[in-house]
């Protein structure tokens, strides 16, 4: 069987990303695997972007009494 990956909290990737991050900003990391941390990042920032997309959107919508989704605009 294989082993289902758990998806890494919001809060981790955004740690995670600050890690390579600050790696990258030393200058200490070789060639080859700065891509690699870089493409990681890359991927993380991805998918922080979209995980707050979908929660803005469903934060963006309110349920009226009678059980309608509305837009919720503020003005």
């Amino acid at each position: 069987m294989a082993k289902e990956v758990k998806e890494k909290k919001f809060e981790e990737q955004i740690k995670e990303l600050e890690e390579i991050i600050n790696e990258l900003e030393t200058g200490e990391v070789d060639l080859d695997l700065s891509i690699e941390k870089y493409t990681k990042a890359m991927n993380l920032v991805k998918s922080c972007d979209e995980k707050l997309k979908k929660i803005d959107e469903q934060v963006s919508k309110l349920v009226t009494e009678n059980n309608e989704i509305e837009n919720f605009d503020v003005e």
